[in-house]
């Protein structure tokens, strides 16, 4: 096989181009054969050219395709990276909204028992028996249960309350009232001679108090019990004296007509 039937279909393609190229060049003869193997080595030479640049694109094209997918990889990966650490924000959010949710219940509990430790002993203000004063809560609640114990018509346990509040709150603006009931209590239980001096006891310290002129009454009761009219009379006496406009002294009057 020669030269010629060796070159391939698109070689062949290009020398019938480059021939007819020539043509009229030679319109009138043919072509020499030095001149025919020139320019089929130029031909040759074209061919191999576009061949290399062909092959160059082509290589061009395929690399640039493959930086394309690894660019496009590295920006999926960096995607998933960042849908991750998104994720993992969105994780530690929640986390830090429950533990503020916890945080602020704590903090309203803790207040909430600050609140009911302050009211157990912030001082209150009282109004009793005419009298305007602060007492503790403690001190509010045990006069209470003093009392509930008297209008359950326990004398005794009543008695012990009263005893024990004066000894617990000595300077409260409860004591007038106090002494008062606390006699109430034992001429109930009939203690004479304690509810007598309780009494004395209201009318020597506190004689503006609103049931002082009571107190005189009852003491003039507890010295009828005890048999001694002289010194009930003597109270009563006294009583109208010092308090003639009270209801304590009416009754007093009455009670002197009929010792006398």
């Amino acid at each position: 096989m020669n030269r010629t039937t060796r070159l391939s279909a698109p070689v062949l393609s290009c020398l019938a181009l480059a021939v007819s190229a020539l043509w009229p060049l030679s319109s009138h003869a043919f072509l020499s054969d030095d001149e025919a193997r020139k320019a089929i080595i130029e031909l040759r030479q074209r061919v191999e050219a576009n061949r290399q640049a062909s092959e160059a694109a082509a290589t061009e094209t395929r690399e640039g395709n493959a930086v394309n997918r690894r660019s496009v990889l590295e920006l999926s990966n960096q995607i998933e990276q960042l849908r991750a650490e998104m994720a993992r924000l969105r994780g530690q959010n929640e986390q830090l909204a429950r533990e503020v949710s916890e945080l602020q219940r704590q903090q309203k509990d803790v207040q909430s028992g600050l609140d009911e430790r302050l009211r157990q002993v912030e001082p209150l203000r009282i109004s009793h028996d005419g009298n305007d004063f602060t007492a503790a809560p403690a001190e509010q609640r045990d006069f209470d249960a003093a009392m509930a114990a008297l209008r359950r018509s326990e004398f005794d346990a009543a008695s012990t309350a009263y005893a024990a509040f004066l000894r617990r709150y000595p300077e409260s603006g409860y004591t007038p009232s106090v002494l008062y009931w606390l006699g109430n209590a034992q001429y109930a239980a009939r203690a004479y001679k304690e509810s007598l001096e309780s009494h004395r006891v209201l009318v020597t310290r506190f004689p503006a108090h609103v049931r002082t002129p009571e107190a005189m009454l009852a003491m003039a009761n507890s010295h009828v019990e005890l048999k001694d009219v002289r010194s009930a009379r003597r109270t009563l006496e006294d009583l109208v004296k010092a308090y003639p406009a009270t209801e304590a002294a009416d009754a007093g009057r009455e009670r002197l007509a009929r010792l006398r």
